[in-house]
């Protein structure tokens, strides 16, 4: 379901539908429009915003009710997952059948699916004043959370399904720690290419601009606010981040392959080298074809997989010693 909110959020921002919903009722705003008058309302508020205005002036209310349902849909997916993971929490929580340690993960995964809701209205509220989309810095701090969320709901899964990493070496692990969190970097960029719109020039490659890199990458003063705002140094540092992620991933493959490591260990390993190589491509024909949507949320879903896998590759390689130590102690 998690995945499935992030893919419907890709959409969402693809289709230029996030700033449709200028209201935030979390708890009584679950039903949508039901009649013609409370429709008519709701589009009387989205005339009002900057993108109306700026980009959309002349819309039909047959028109606004496509991105409606999108960002409709996206906020009544968050919705249900709340439901799903918390009503089944207090009950497991109050009949004791919760395994031991981990409570405070599960409080803690339902305390930010919360905030993310939150920092999701937080980074819709930054398009309605003076702009047509929302705040990349926003936009790349709600994907960033939805990721940790994924990564953290993994993490505490696989802890009690699996045995963590008993035949891996230590010398790998400090590796696998950093490709995951090169992983979660090349997202975070490219969740600024997203909110940006930075994904839009430059679409050939490997080249840029007739060069291996734009010749206006520092155009801006300060030099380090060209990062975050110059759409050149946006989708250049997107693309470097994923030449780097890409040979951290075949650098610990390789040694990977070099080392008994297990099976479980060496499966991930294998996988995550095999949606890596994926990704590149899909990245490569986002770019080229100018962000077509199937391609784009492909991408993204290219994305998710690859950090899902860098998750489990981590925990394949994660020590033993504290899992075999949490299951030999007593039970409260």
């Amino acid at each position: 379901m998690v995945i499935a909110m992030m893919v419907i959020g890709a959409i969402t921002r693809l289709t230029e539908s996030g700033l449709s919903i200028v209201e935030w009722r979390p708890l009584i705003g679950t039903l949508p429009p039901l009649s013609t008058i409370e429709w008519t309302r709701v589009f009387d508020l989205y005339q009002q915003t900057s993108e109306y205005k700026l980009a959309n002036d002349g819309m039909k209310l047959i028109e606004f009710k496509t991105i409606f349902w999108w960002e409709y849909i996206h906020r009544l997916w968050g919705r249900i997952i709340g439901m799903v993971f918390g009503v089944p929490f207090l009950f497991f929580l109050f009949t004791r059948k919760i395994p031991p340690g981990k409570t405070p993960h599960l409080i803690t995964l339902f305390i930010l699916g919360g905030l993310q809701g939150v920092i999701g209205w937080w980074m819709v509220k930054s398009g309605f004043v003076d702009r047509t989309d929302v705040s990349q810095y926003r936009l790349a701090i709600h994907l960033g959370m939805a990721f940790f969320i994924l990564g953290y709901i993994l993490w505490v899964a696989m802890d009690i399904t699996h045995a963590r990493g008993a035949h891996t070496p230590q010398a790998l692990r400090p590796l696998a720690m950093i490709v995951t969190m090169a992983v979660f970097v090349t997202i975070l960029s490219g969740g600024l290419v997203a909110g940006s719109n930075a994904g839009l020039i430059h679409n050939t490659w490997p080249l840029m601009d007739g060069g291996l890199m734009p010749t206006d990458l520092f155009e801006m003063e300060p030099w380090w606010l060209n990062a975050f705002e110059n759409l050149n140094t946006i989708q250049f540092n997107h693309r470097i981040m994923a030449y780097v992620t890409t040979g951290l991933v075949l650098l610990l493959w390789a040694k990977g392959r070099a080392t008994p490591i297990g099976t479980r260990a060496h499966k991930a390993l294998s996988w995550l080298a095999l949606s890596v190589a994926i990704q590149i491509c899909l990245g490569v024909m986002t770019l080229l074809l100018v962000v077509p949507l199937p391609i784009a949320v492909l991408h993204q879903l290219g994305a998710v997989s690859v950090f899902c896998l860098s998750v489990w590759n981590l925990h394949a390689f994660h020590d033993a010693k504290a899992t075999e130590f949490r299951r030999e102690a007593p039970q409260p």
